[in-house]
């Protein structure tokens, strides 16, 4: 063979093995591979987008457990002020208004995130903005920016789910993009609790949910999105759990139009229950709240709740405390039909109640006849202007500055109220002052 010829064909045989393989051809439409979980995830997948959230840390000095595992072992735990570090947090998120470039995800998702962004399957990556968040729905909008015309997801309907039906998860676990899931819903209206308080209502599925999923999309076989992945039981396998979305689009409209979401009461007062009573009351556990006092007027009044009556469930979540009273209700959005059980003599019975907003005008006249105190907003923050005589507050004077309830700081009348409504049943309440110049701690036992 000439070596021209040689040297040719050569060529031609080293070219091909570089050469690129054809794209495999498309199955047929008709073709028993197209089964709907694989036209679901192809209709919703480039609505799905993988977040990462960028936090900058203060601290001066790495814990000797952060030294040995590296890093990213405590997360937001520095050691302390001087220290620098820059911490990456991945999510997933479902885009639900394509033209305005809205995203859904998880409120934990973006906590404290300093610079967010977002990448989609078609590999596109853009800078996102918080348009609302809420921990206690763990529920928060994103704005894509720079960015209109984009996929969306459709949404579907949770108010009818089915245990036993399908189910599709798409996510970010462990920063492997966009990967499917299946399974079932497992159960529906399931409760669970965690440090920042307890979540209502919730779809629990064995489809797999990873760290990295959060935020992502639980759809229906039809491709409908049903729910926003958010927790997964670490004791176990298969347990996940996705909040549904009516109560994420009843969220999301109200961080859109009011910039949170509304804050609910049934108008009535409760108290723990101790031994003592519960036998007084021909209840054979200490458990439940007792109803002390119900307001004219309002959803508990109209309802026909009384005093004397013990609050056992909230949509069959078990109500232990006052705690868990409060951390029910702020788990509700407006709209929501509650059933409430109760003990009412020898019997148990069931009521129906739809919560009220508890606005900012009720909270402040039930705060004043609470706590026994008036306080304004002044160019230095929040002032006690007036204290009723005999009331819990009454060692207070005129000009001390309220600068915190328990733990929380308020700056702000708005803060004031929002800690009145989550402290409003505690038997004592600490706040912190400032007189003269000097804070100080001040009880109020109520």
């Amino acid at each position: 063979m000439p070596a021209t010829a040689f040297l040719f064909l050569a060529l031609s045989l080293f070219c091909g093995i570089l050469a690129p393989a054809a794209a495999p051809a498309a199955p047929d439409q008709s073709s028993p591979r197209l089964t709907p979980v694989v036209r679901a995830v192809r209709a919703v997948a480039p609505a799905v987008v993988n977040i990462t959230s960028t936090h900058l840390i203060e601290g001066s000095r790495a814990s000797p457990l952060e030294r040995f595992f590296g890093p990213d072992f405590f997360f937001g735990a520095p050691g302390g002020p001087g220290r620098r570090q820059k911490r990456t947090s991945l999510g997933s998120g479902v885009i639900v208004d394509g033209a305005g470039g809205l995203v859904l995800t998880n409120a934990h998702v973006i906590a404290g995130g300093d610079k967010i962004v977002v990448r989609l399957l078609d590999g596109r990556e853009f800078p996102a903005s918080i348009r609302g968040a809420d921990p206690d729905f763990d529920i928060a909008v994103l704005q894509i920016v720079g960015a209109r015309n984009l996929p969306e997801a459709r949404m579907g309907d949770s108010s009818d789910l089915l245990p036993g039906e399908p189910v599709i998860a798409i996510g970010n676990p462990f920063g492997f993009t966009h990967t499917v899931t299946t399974g079932v819903v497992s159960a529906i209206g399931r409760t669970i609790r965690g440090e920042n308080g307890v979540f209502t209502d919730l779809i629990q599925t064995d489809a797999a949910i990873n760290p990295g999923n959060s935020g992502g999309p639980l759809l229906n076989i039809e491709g409908g999105l049903i729910g926003i992945n958010t927790a997964v039981d670490a004791r176990a396998e298969g347990i996940g759990f996705a909040i549904p979305v009516n109560k994420a689009r009843r969220v999301m409209d109200d961080l859109m139009k009011q910039g949170g979401v509304a804050p609910l009461w049934l108008g009535m007062m409760v108290q723990d229950m101790d031994g003592r009573t519960a036998m007084a009351l021909g209840l054979k556990d200490v458990t439940g709240v007792l109803v002390n006092a119900v307001f004219e007027d309002t959803p508990a009044a109209l309802a026909g709740i009384a005093p004397g009556d013990v609050l056992l469930s909230v949509n069959e979540t078990p109500v232990h405390d006052r705690r868990d009273y409060i951390d029910v209700l702020r788990n509700q959005t407006e709209g929501v039909t509650l059933s409430l059980r109760l003990h009412r003599g020898e019997r148990n019975i069931v009521m129906s109640v739809r919560p009220a907003r508890f606005d900012d005008s009720t909270a402040r006249s039930l705060m004043e006849r609470r706590w026994g105190l008036t306080a304004r907003e002044s160019g230095e923050g929040l002032s006690v202007v007036a204290v009723r005589r005999g009331g819990p507050a009454e060692f207070l004077r005129r000009g001390d500055m309220i600068v915190a309830v328990g733990a929380a700081r308020v700056t702000t009348m708005k803060d004031l109220l929002q800690a009145f409504r989550r402290e409003r049943l505690a038997g004592q309440v600490y706040l912190r002052i400032v007189r003269d110049g000097r804070q100080y701690y001040a009880r109020l036992l109520l």
